[in-house]
């Protein structure tokens, strides 16, 4: 009964005001909800923009309006049907009006909205690949620079032989070859007994007269007498000689002449400071500062007797006769060297301070530069020029590391500074340590390759299409290499 009554005495107009006013409500919600969009969309300016804000606000003005105020919403009594019927009209417009205005916003609001998420998500991306390659980064210089187990292990069996048989390995006397100029002279510096042996013996082998080869091994104090010991077990083919030297046995090789000399002194606090600051990862790398890593600016001190002398890095292989290379008339250069640079890549700019005026003035910003690792040095040219004592007068000025960062190939670039001939790319071939893809035609036509880079051809983490290049010449008849499982 009270159900009945309750029917009979309601308007039937409210049920059609509140199904319009629902429709306007609803429509509110959703202009505002694109009003945002175009907020975030950073479309403050934009029309739309505006027009969805007016017409949110017209919706809600419309219910504002006096007369259907009072006449609809604040009556109660039964509702006008003509006032209602206008009000259903105007609402309706606008209605049509914000389909219209987000029909044609729709489309371009979605795609810019995925555009932006896609941004975002490439830019979240970004940030998980630079600390993915900083972390790569670091453990590739972990793998590169730490000393393998096998490496470890045939140092140490070489050593243990020196000490288990001493009357085998007593001093020998120097012998005339190694001060002979009309012979083909070598320097190689390094603290890697089975990469050395691989830079002798593939420059051997492929040698048209190998006795006339004299190859000058310098090496640290540690591993001096694992060198001596290999050299003696396993003399080189065809009668070549070997010298093998430590830093120490250099007296000139001291602070009051070589400035680097000071400079390794201090390097342990700077490299402290470098860990706790974050700086360069290379800075913490022992490679750049060593004395071993230097002594390529000592050479004409070193060989005092020799008119010129090829530097080998031991990260190469020899795949040809170097001879040619003591023919070539460098015209009075000191240096001859492969260039490196292509486009706007390796030149002075990137290994030179050239915002400090010392550098600016002295220096052209987009000259090329040069490769070390396989270098003919006129030495008689060296002492002329004076390189050693420009190098000395670089170094000094960049105590500081203001004018360069890291290694020797900036002040190798300032004291050969136009006195370096460049030469024929065949001559040497890099980037086997980092560089996947060079053609094998370039490869296979290259007289020297080069393994720089971390990826080390005696390295778990070298790249499985150039180590055959290396590992066909280690000696793998050699007992201790046996033993010690290098895995080549």
């Amino acid at each position: 009964m009270h159900r009945t009554f309750l029917a009979l005495n309601s308007d039937p107009l409210k049920t059609r005001l509140d199904l319009i006013h629902k429709q306007a409500n609803d429509h509110i919600t959703l202009v505002k909800a694109y009003a945002a969009y175009a907020r975030k969309l950073k479309l403050e300016i934009s029309r739309q923009l505006k027009m969805f804000d007016d017409l949110a606000k017209n919706f809600s003005d419309l219910t504002s309006k006096p007369s259907y105020k009072s006449s609809l919403f604040e009556t109660s009594g039964n509702l006008d049907e003509d006032v209602l019927r206008q009000f259903e009209k105007e609402v309706k417009d606008r209605v049509k009006f914000a389909r219209l205005l987000i029909a044609e916003s729709k489309e371009n609001y979605d795609n810019q909205l995925k555009i932006q998420k896609l941004k975002d998500t490439i830019f979240a991306v970004n940030e998980l690949l630079g600390k993915a390659k900083k972390n790569g980064a670091f453990a590739s210089l972990i793998a590169a620079k730490s000393i393998p187990k096998s490496l470890h292990c045939l140092a140490m069996r070489l050593v243990e032989e020196r000490i288990s048989h001493p009357e085998k390995y007593k001093e020998d006397w120097p012998k005339a070859e190694f001060e002979d100029p009309s012979l083909y002279h070598y320097a190689i510096f390094t603290d890697n007994v089975i990469a050395v042996s691989v830079v002798v013996r593939s420059v051997v082998k492929n040698a048209e007269e190998p006795s006339k080869h004299v190859f000058h091994v310098v090496t640290d104090r540690m591993n001096v007498a694992a060198m001596k010991v290999w050299f003696r077990m396993r003399p080189v083919e065809g009668g070549a000689h070997v010298e093998v030297k430590a830093v120490e046995d250099y007296d000139f090789l001291s602070s009051s002449y070589v400035p680097v000399v000071g400079q390794i002194e201090s390097s342990n606090v700077q490299m402290e400071n470098a860990t706790k600051e974050g700086s360069n990862i290379k800075f913490r790398n022992p490679k750049y500062m060593p004395m071993l890593n230097h002594l390529r600016f000592y050479l004409p001190e070193m060989y005092p007797k020799l008119h010129k002398i090829l530097f080998l890095d031991d990260d190469v292989v020899v795949q040809k006769d170097l001879t040619g290379l003591w023919k070539i008339d460098l015209g009075g250069k000191v240096n001859g060297a492969v260039e490196t640079c292509f486009g706007s890549f390796h030149r002075f700019s990137q290994y030179l301070n050239f915002s400090h005026p010392l550098i600016k003035e002295r220096f052209n910003p987009k000259a090329c530069a040069w490769a070390y690792g396989m270098n003919i040095f006129d030495l008689d040219a060296w002492r002329r020029e004076k390189c050693t004592e420009t190098y000395h007068n670089w170094q000094n000025l960049n105590e500081d590391r203001t004018l360069w960062k890291l290694g020797t190939l900036p002040p190798g670039l300032m004291t050969f500074y136009s006195l370096t001939k460049s030469l024929d790319k065949s001559w040497h071939v890099l980037g086997l340590g980092y560089n996947p893809s060079i053609s094998m035609d370039e490869i296979n036509n290259a007289a020297v390759i080069h393994y720089n880079g971390n990826m080390k051809p005696w390295l778990d983490i070298a790249m499985n299409q150039y180590k055959n290049l290396w590992t066909k010449y280690v000696d793998n008849d050699m007992e201790f290499v046996q033993m010690c499982n290098f895995g080549v």
